[in-house]
């Protein structure tokens, strides 16, 4: 078990070994988790206010960053990675206008609440359901600022789950989804655990939070995965045919008669060639070119969206990876925001 999985157990093993009351230490963690979500709300708040002075913004994209890695079935470095998109998407060896025109700079085109502070409250001894909530509730505080609409700098893929679960809550119904992967990601309970980054999307269409699931990229699958994708009627497109499904792929429509499309990115979608830098490379993957044109061709309503598993303790050639993370976020908020 890696550090970052290990010193939330090991202190709430020392307060148990203490004989401190198990209400005491609820109490406790609910103050913790209380004054987690009262950040992020005062943050979204003053964002949402300035982007409403400024006016003639309908929809404005709000980063919220989720740095949780001990979900990974083998690395847990997505954990580091908020602050390193951050970084990089304001770098000065690029400008702050996306192909399309939109200039971030613009808080009525971007603004940012910040991060839950994951390891804070895990540090406390609270559990993965009480966190999930955590995470749920903070992206329902940032879309109760209209107009702004979340875009979730992971962290490992089990963000996804509550992520869209709040979208669609927030919203009244499900949602479509656009899930650019090298894995399906929706294994029951990967390894036993339910919350695993290999299960997130089980878990979102167990919930029934999504209507439509698209998965494209898939070249890593097993035949749980099928399995799985049948049971669940997912779209699973995989690169062994992919020039057969390029067409229809960059004339997608997505959303009609739901509540909007979420578009989950995870980094290694991608060829290892465009970004080293995740825990699971799998060669054979998507050019950056394959992702953007897809993104820019989709005719939808995105209404959220997620960046994951950029793992900046693999990353190499100083911070590529982390420039194609951003360029990502860069181009999605493009995407999400209107004016």
């Amino acid at each position: 078990m890696s550090t970052i999985g290990t010193r939330a157990f090991h202190y709430f093993q020392k307060l148990k070994d203490a004989n401190v009351p198990i209400d005491l230490i609820e109490k406790g963690q609910d103050r913790v988790i209380d004054a987690s979500l009262t950040l992020i709300r005062e943050r979204a708040k003053l964002k949402g206010e300035l982007v409403r002075a400024l006016g003639g913004a309908l929809a404005t994209t709000s980063l919220l960053g989720v740095p949780l890695g001990h979900n990974s079935s083998f690395l847990q470095g997505p954990a580091f990675a908020p602050p390193r998109i951050r970084e990089a998407i304001w770098d000065g060896s690029t400008n702050s206008t996306t192909e399309e025109g939109k200039v971030l700079s613009d808080p009525r085109v971007l603004t940012d609440v910040g991060d839950v502070p994951v390891q804070e409250i895990r540090d406390c001894g609270v559990d993965d359901d009480k966190l999930m909530n955590v995470i749920s509730e903070s992206v329902k505080l940032v879309m109760e600022e209209d107009p702004l609409r979340p875009l979730v700098l992971g962290g490992d893929h089990s963000i996804s789950f509550p992520v869209v679960r709040a979208v669609s809550e927030k919203l009244g119904g499900p949602v479509d989804v656009l899930h650019l992967d090298a894995h399906p990601d929706i294994y029951h309970a990967f390894e036993g655990n339910k919350y695993s980054h290999a299960s997130s999307f089980a878990r979102i269409m167990e919930g029934g939070y999504a209507r439509r699931l698209l998965q494209v990229g898939i070249r890593s699958i097993t035949s749980e995965g099928r399995e799985q994708g049948k049971k669940f009627g997912v779209e699973q497109y995989e690169m062994r045919t992919f020039s057969r499904d390029r067409s229809f792929l960059e004339n997608l429509k997505l959303g009609e008669g739901v509540k909007g499309v979420y578009i989950s990115v995870d980094v290694d979608c991608l060829d290892p060639a465009f970004a080293p830098g995740v825990s699971h490379i799998e060669p054979g993957g998507l050019s950056f070119r394959d992702v953007l044109n897809i993104l820019h061709n989709l005719q939808a309503d995105v209404v959220a969206a997620d960046v994951v598993e950029f793992n900046p303790q693999r990353d190499t050639v100083d911070g590529m990876t982390a420039m194609v993370a951003a360029k990502l976020v860069r181009e999605l908020a493009a995407k999400i925001s209107k004016n």
